[in-house]
């Protein structure tokens, strides 16, 4: 067949808003089940430990324990049956496949490190307090009409500068 029909075939078949999650998120799945006539929602949750593939057969591995056992669920990423994944936690890993959490037993079975946020908004001691006032700045005094000093060295000045103690950590 002629690839460019196959991709507007395929084309049809993609999921409208694309899935926002990578590999070490911790997530939720809600997965469409018909049981008899009637249809709910399931939920898995675990750890992503793998994306696979790509385009249309793209599909992403959910690792959980489950009573003492590990259990593994592989989910299309386009399928109709996937009614939402929601991101719990992210993660920060430098692979791209975590099987080495097979290995791993108890707490280090889940154990995937929190992605750090950088930036403007990660830096707390920036923001004040909630319900507290901003200071306002105030406004400069107005210039004295003076002749300049002469100007010094930079040696001197340096000299002339007093020494600021630095501040003391408070005991923890």
């Amino acid at each position: 067949m002629n690839q460019a029909l196959l991709n507007k075939i395929e084309s049809e078949q993609y999921r409208k808003e694309p899935l926002e999650f990578a590999v070490g998120d911790t997530v939720r799945v809600h997965t469409k089940v018909t049981e008899g006539g009637r249809e709910r929602i399931q939920v898995f949750a675990g750890v992503v430990i793998g994306r696979r593939r790509h385009g249309l057969n793209e599909t992403f591995t959910v690792r959980r324990i489950s009573y003492g056992e590990g259990v593994e669920r592989v989910f299309p990423v386009h399928s109709n049956r996937i009614e939402k994944v929601d991101v719990e936690r992210r993660g920060s890993v430098r692979r791209a496949k975590l099987t080495y959490l097979r290995k791993r037993v108890g707490k280090g079975a889940v154990a995937v490190k929190d992605k750090e946020v950088r930036g403007p908004a990660a830096a707390p001691a920036a923001r004040p307090a909630a319900g507290a006032s901003q200071p306002q700045p105030e406004a400069p005094a107005p210039a004295a009409t003076a002749t300049p000093a002469p100007a010094a060295d930079s040696a001197s000045a340096a000299a002339a500068a007093p020494a600021t103690a630095p501040a003391e950590k408070p005991a923890a």
